[in-house]
């Protein structure tokens, strides 16, 4: 049964991002919209996020929920360099990647980091779980 409710809340994650998602291409003014602000207001909780992260990884001294800690914060590293990625592609109309990488390898280091977020962040869960189990 466990697996039912596992299984539709991620269908209904999915779903609902899809279906709210939006497109940010059209800037042309100078002014900041809700989202733009809402985005930028989002990074002083990242950073304090990061912070945090790194100290309680640095609390623990390794070990078995140290080393899920510090995979966890490694991975809000990415994430919030993704994040300010965002932020000055949706507020000044210039994507980082695609400049540097061109416009399908930009792509594809975008995706990269994704999958690095999600994997350092999912590894992360994964040994402070299998260490909860003692």
């Amino acid at each position: 049964m466990r697996k039912h409710y596992t299984l539709l809340t991620l269908v209904l994650l999915l779903i609902s991002q899809v279906s709210f998602a939006q497109d940010h291409s059209n800037h042309s003014d100078n002014t900041l919209g809700a989202d733009q602000v809402f985005g930028l207001l989002e990074m002083p909780f990242l950073a304090i996020a990061l912070i945090f992260s790194f100290l309680t990884a640095k609390r623990l001294k390794g070990g078995k929920f140290g080393s899920g800690m510090t995979l966890l914060a490694w991975g809000f590293v990415v994430m919030a360099l993704g994040h300010l990625h965002m932020q000055i592609a949706h507020i000044f109309d210039y994507n980082i990647f695609k400049k540097l990488f061109g416009d399908t390898l930009g792509n594809y280091v975008w995706f990269v980091a994704l999958i690095l977020t999600w994997g350092l962040s999912a590894l992360g869960f994964y040994k402070i779980y299998k260490a909860s189990k003692i």
